[in-house]
């Protein structure tokens, strides 16, 4: 381990990065009963989408798909999810993050939120997450317009979340 992983600026920013994490993993747990709906044949959450666009601004990818994780994992624990949260989420979070990384930009973000969870993950969701770990058959068609529908509301909330707390002051990226 180098002295350097070890500086007092690394782990300040280790720990606002935790407790960044920790508070969008609590927000996105806490709403999840109250903004949950069922369009078509999936059960969306925008929160989630919220979430990814602002962990993918204020944490980067990694830390992104692990608050993804951790909230879909509590939300199943607690019958508030599906399975395919998974994909969505996560794959909506990592290429939130990496658009964010490259161009510096919130839309970027809701970019890369659209595209993994919109259109990405519910190839996924149909081709292996449903009938390999659900045991169903759920035909592509009927997800990608639930994926879609939930990843654009949730990506703007999250991109107009960051700029209100940009505004006020709350928050810098």
């Amino acid at each position: 381990m180098t002295t350097n992983s070890l500086s007092p600026v690394n782990a300040s920013q280790r720990s606002r990065k935790t407790a960044y994490a920790v508070v969008l993993v609590a927000i996105g747990v806490a709403l999840a009963p109250y903004t949950a709906f069922p369009i078509g044949i999936a059960k969306v959450n925008p929160t989630q989408h919220l979430i990814n666009v602002m962990a993918a601004v204020l944490l980067g990818p990694w830390w992104a798909v692990l608050t993804a994780m951790v909230i879909g994992i509590l939300r199943n624990a607690m019958g508030l999810g599906t399975l395919l949260a998974f994909p969505g989420g996560m794959i909506g979070a990592c290429l939130a993050g990496i658009a964010y990384r490259l161009m510096r930009r919130t839309w970027a973000a809701a970019a890369g939120e659209i595209v993994g969870t919109g259109l990405i993950a519910p190839v996924v969701s149909a081709l292996f997450v449903a009938p390999v770990l659900m045991g169903k058959a759920i035909p592509l068609l009927a997800l990608m317009p639930s994926f879609v529908c939930s990843t654009a509301i949730g990506a703007l909330l999250g991109v107009l979340a960051l700029r209100l707390l940009k505004r006020t002051g709350s928050i810098d990226f």
